[in-house]
């Protein structure tokens, strides 16, 4: 078992949903904790914006008791608030509550949040200490190698941030500068790991797009389970698959199109149910390309879809797509 906090209970080599901004809302949570996901977080929340009482930021505190465990994740660039923002979201009954040292866009780091921080450790210390302060909940942090290739101190952070009282770190295998290309670098993850001083969970984060690659990773950088966050959109049979590949070794059938349509008709109720009809219906439009990725005719079912405006529409055309008999090709 892998313990983050006294009451955090998870799986060996547990797999966590990375929190996404604009995807791991609670309709595609549920989507990805059907398929596997042990542990998964809410999109980020600005402090600033639930200090505020942001319609936006109090929507992202919705969690349900099938989620558990779940995290709250916050981002800020303010100690006290950060640490008022905590005490907030622990009124919302989540099992943890994590902080974002990792967000590379400009928006967030230019405004001294996210990966920002990695450029004034005092500071994040700091923050984490006044966010572990106010809640009763374990503490996480998820952050990068560091902020450019002459910056990667993600090892002091590991220690101090241990220190003032987190209960599990995850690290992305990138520096802020690098955003999102390049391959990621686990070689200063595994370092952490490997450290004595460190006692806490570490979670690895950063290109496990397959699961091949997942136990590949596990076996040579050590970590505690990894973290998947793009290759699980639209895709969240990576979790059962990742799963079943490190139990036994063997590949899984890849979903068939009935499993498709269905999880996409879930992710589709789910977000009716929770946005309303008129939301619901628009910004389930970004998923449908990645829902139906190598389907035969892909490019006229998405169009379609897309261009429904009921849900009776969009249901309606789903249902062609099951019975269509079309064909995998990629």
């Amino acid at each position: 078992m892998v313990n983050i906090g006294p009451n955090i209970q998870l799986p060996d080599f547990p797999l966590l949903l990375a929190p996404m901004e604009d995807v791991s809302d609670p309709p595609f949570r549920a989507v990805c904790k059907a398929h596997g996901a042990d542990l998964m977080y809410t999109e980020f929340i600005s402090s600033e914006g639930l200090i505020r009482a942001a319609a936006k930021s109090r929507k992202k505190l919705d969690i349900f008791d099938y989620e558990r465990p779940i995290g709250i994740q916050l981002f800020g660039s303010d100690v006290e608030t950060m640490g008022e923002c905590a005490a907030i979201s622990t009124e919302a009954g989540p099992d943890l509550i994590d902080i974002n040292y990792g967000c590379p866009v400009k928006q967030v780091a230019c405004r001294g949040a996210g990966a920002a921080l990695l450029q004034d450790i005092p500071k994040m210390v700091a923050m984490t200490a006044s966010v572990v302060k106010h809640t009763h909940l374990p503490v996480t942090v998820k952050t990068r190698l560091g902020w450019d290739e002459g910056t990667k101190n993600v090892e002091e952070v590991a220690e101090r941030l241990q220190d003032v009282g987190i209960a599990a770190l995850t690290v992305h295998g990138r520096t802020r500068a690098q955003l999102y290309k390049g391959d990621a670098d686990w070689r200063l993850i595994a370092k952490i790991k490997d450290n004595p001083r460190i006692k806490i969970p570490i979670f690895g984060n950063g290109d496990i797009t397959s699961p091949e690659k997942a136990l590949e990773y596990k076996n040579r950088y050590g970590v505690d389970g990894v973290m998947i966050g793009r290759a699980s959109i639209g895709y969240p049979w990576i979790f059962r698959e990742v799963k079943h590949y490190v139990a036994t070794g063997q590949l899984l059938a890849p979903p068939t199109l009935e499993e498709r349509v269905a999880a996409c008709q879930m992710h589709f109720d789910r977000s009716i149910e929770w946005k309303g009809p008129k939301v619901g219906v628009f910004e389930m439009r970004r998923h449908y390309a990645h829902y139906f990725r190598g389907l035969e005719g892909a490019k006229t079912w998405r169009t379609s879809l897309v261009n429904a405006e009921t849900p009776a529409d969009v249901l309606e055309i789903l249902q062609e797509i099951a019975s269509s008999n079309a064909v995998l090709v990629g």
